[in-house]
């Protein structure tokens, strides 16, 4: 079986990545239009009716506005944007969220690909806030900083191109200083979480790479979970993922740092609980790609799903 494919936005940083990884595939066919015919509506609308599967890598409104033209109802889609993560009638393309959802991508004819922040933060509060250990009404606070490859092509010429209006030579910054960044509802929501995270997001002068941080007040849970607990509830969680994987605990306290570029090039989301000595303080971090298991790799992972390849096809 072979698929057709038609990536739109495949000149932006996500689709490219995606194409890469889809294009020496014997069981995938990509499906292009024309330089001119890019932007012609009619065109766009023809080839989003003609293939099996739509992978839309656009701003939100364009997202929409591609979903809305696409009549023939044997078409899937796969949206990277924020436009449907939240959408009750799509299914959120974290596969390996719960039991079910893997089932849930595959029946699906709309998927709603995850944010990097997003699933790196949901990977570590899902499982937790199932089991209990942390309340569904706790305040969570989520520290986090991606490779600038995450914003785009401004953002990538504001650290690369010296003749960009915004270039900087800054090692680092914070932004989203408003705490309304976009992937904060598909946090809440598909953490299980009843109250607004807070969410703190920043950007290095490296391309690609992630480090998410959810610190935990072990003493001050209603549980009283012990690092331990924390770390036999997230491996239960992930026993038996091909691409998330939490570290034991003993190989997570002989760290003494975590590289952000260190999953860089690859499907994986790797789970880390560190405490402290005392027992009353713990921070889970997860580490991954955020052009991979935060993008690009997601994608590819949930098409793999949907068409019941390979799931790791194209993604090692």
């Amino acid at each position: 079986m072979s698929a057709r494919i038609f990536i739109d936005g495949e000149v932006g940083t996500t689709g490219l990545q995606i194409r890469s990884r889809l294009e020496n595939r014997n069981d995938i066919e990509i499906i292009s239009l024309s330089e001119q015919n890019r932007k012609d509506a009619s065109a766009r609308r023809d080839m989003l009716n003609s293939v099996d599967l739509a992978i839309l890598c656009l701003p939100d409104d364009a997202a929409r506005e591609a979903v809305a033209m696409i009549e023939n109802p044997h078409v899937k889609v796969i949206d990277a944007s924020t436009a449907y993560r939240v959408d009750a009638g799509w299914a959120y393309g974290f596969a390996e969220l719960n039991a079910g959802q893997r089932a849930k991508i595959a029946a699906s004819k709309r998927v709603s690909n995850p944010g990097c922040y997003a699933v790196a933060s949901i990977s570590v509060l899902n499982p937790l806030v199932s089991a209990g250990l942390v309340p569904a009404d706790l305040g969570v606070s989520i520290n986090a900083i991606s490779g600038y490859s995450g914003g785009g092509k401004q953002l990538i010429a504001n650290f690369e191109d010296p003749a960009s209006a915004g270039y900087t030579q800054a090692p680092y910054f914070v932004y989203g200083l408003g705490l309304a960044h976009k992937h904060v509802p598909e946090i809440q929501l598909h953490s299980g979480l009843a109250k607004r995270p807070l969410f703190v997001p920043s950007v290095g002068r490296f391309a690609q790479g992630m480090l998410v941080q959810v610190p935990l007040q072990l003493a001050d849970l209603p549980a009283k979970p012990s690092a331990k607990d924390v770390h036999h509830v997230l491996a239960a969680h992930y026993a038996g993922s091909t691409f998330v994987k939490v570290a034991a605990l003993d190989d997570s306290a002989k760290l003494t740092q975590l590289q952000a570029e260190d999953a860089n090039g690859t499907n994986d989301l790797r789970l880390f609980v560190f405490a402290n000595a005392e027992g009353d303080q713990a921070v889970v971090m997860a580490l991954l790609d955020n052009l991979g298991k935060g993008a690009s790799g997601s994608c590819v992972q949930n098409l793999n799903i949907m068409f019941g390849f390979d799931e790791a096809a194209g993604l090692s």
